[in-house]
Formats: C-alpha cells, structure tokens, sequence
C-alpha cells in the first residue's frame, strides 16, 4: 500500500516579517489555513502529518488547528543557511523511524502560499504517480515576464542584456517560464536520498495553477489575502 506523508514546514525566525506562519489573516493564523487543506488531503488519501518547526509559538498554533506537535526541528535546521528540503528530509526520517516503514511519496504544503485547492493537490500527486521516472514535482503559475524577451541584467562590461540567452522578436515566440509559487511541492522518496536533495531536480516536473496564488513575502500581501478572503473572493 503506497505510503504518504505530508510536511508542514514553518520556521520562527523570519526576520523579512517576524512571525510570518502565524500571522493573523483573514481572523485566523496564516498556519490555520495550509493545517486544513493538510488534514483535508490527509483523511482523504490516508497520509501522515507532521509539522517541522522550531518554534514553540508556532507548535502551539499548529497543535491548536489539528496538527501533530512531537516533532521538534534541530536548531542546525532551522537557520537561514539551510535549505528547506534538508529540513524536510529530516522530518521525514523523523516519521520513518516513529512509524517503523518508509514513505512513497512526501507533499510538502507550504504556509506562506495558502491559494491551493483540494484538486490542485491531489493533481500534482497523480501526475507524480503517472510518471514514475520524475523525482520531484512543483507548482507553478504562469508569469508576466519572460527572461528570453522582457527582463535584462548588467553585464561586465556596463551594458545589458536579456536574463536568457535567445534571439526572439515577440514574447510569443519565446520559450514558456513560470513563476515557483511555493504552495505544493511532491517528492518522491529517493529524490530525498542525496547529499543536497533540491525541488528543482534533474527530474523535475510541474503543476501549473490556471488561479491565482502567491507566496506572501511582503506585509502589504497579507492586506491583499486577507481582502481576498473577507471579500469571498477566495475560499480558503
């Protein structure tokens, strides 16, 4: 019987904006939101939970809204040098052991990208299972810039020129880019094995997101989530 955990990963030590997971939005912590659409997903497809923080406020939001407390990230883990998917695979072989089998699949839902549906998740772990060879998988929304056409950067030389390499007269004729939205991320248990496991991997796929979401990196994102949600312009 295939095995899934789904990882709920939430670090205190914003320092862009302290206390970012729990921020209230919309009347609720941020982490509310992302801890239902995990116990959702979770009690559809018969996952485990686990909430990877090192802060004690944070636990004791994510306990309240319905998700396991037990585990407590390494402080090694939980600065800003590591990597996410470093702090991921510890949590991971956290549940292994407690649970004594190894996962097929691992959902990371992130908390600051809340904007995802109950469909986009269970998309993305199908097109993971219908591609047995793909090693991660992660949403996406499609961007307004293209780096081929629109988006330029300094050379050494002072001059500019375009982000990408190419020689293309319109936007349309210009590679497809998306944007990482950071809301829903699969991995599959061996992508986690090397030395630096990353999302984007040599094997890497995406789920495109046709609606909106974004990371909320500003504080003026939390003012447009939560105009979204007061309004009913979303359903969270």
């Amino acid at each position: 019987m295939e095995k899934i955990l789904i990882t709920v990963c939430a670090r205190g030590g914003s320092k862009g904006i302290p206390g970012k997971n729990i921020k209230p939005v919309g009347g609720r912590p941020l982490l509310a939101y992302t801890a239902d659409a995990a116990k959702r997903f979770a009690e559809k497809c018969g996952a485990d939970l686990i909430l990877s923080t090192d802060s004690d406020a944070i636990r004791a939001v994510g306990k309240a809204e319905g998700l396991p407390d037990d585990y407590i990230r390494p402080d090694w883990l939980a600065n800003d040098t590591v990597g996410k998917v470093e702090a991921i695979r510890d949590a991971v072989e956290y549940m292994e052991r407690k649970r004594g089998e190894r996962y097929d699949f691992v959902i990371d839902l992130d908390v600051t990208s809340p904007l995802r549906t109950q469909e986009d998740i269970d998309r993305c772990l199908t097109i993971m299972r219908d591609n047995p060879d793909a090693l991660t998988l992660f949403s996406v929304s499609p961007c307004r810039r293209n780096p081929y056409f629109n988006m330029v950067e300094q050379k050494e030389n002072g001059y500019f020129r375009e982000v990408a390499n190419g020689c293309f007269d319109s936007r349309q004729t210009c590679p497809k880019v998306y944007d990482i939205n950071g809301s829903i991320y699969v991995y599959r248990r061996s992508a986690l094995e090397c030395e630096h496991p990353r999302a984007v991997s040599e094997r890497a796929l995406v789920y495109v997101m046709e609606h909106l979401c974004f990371d909320l990196d500003e504080p003026e994102d939390y003012d447009y989530l939560a105009y979204l949600i007061d309004t009913g312009k979303v359903n969270l």
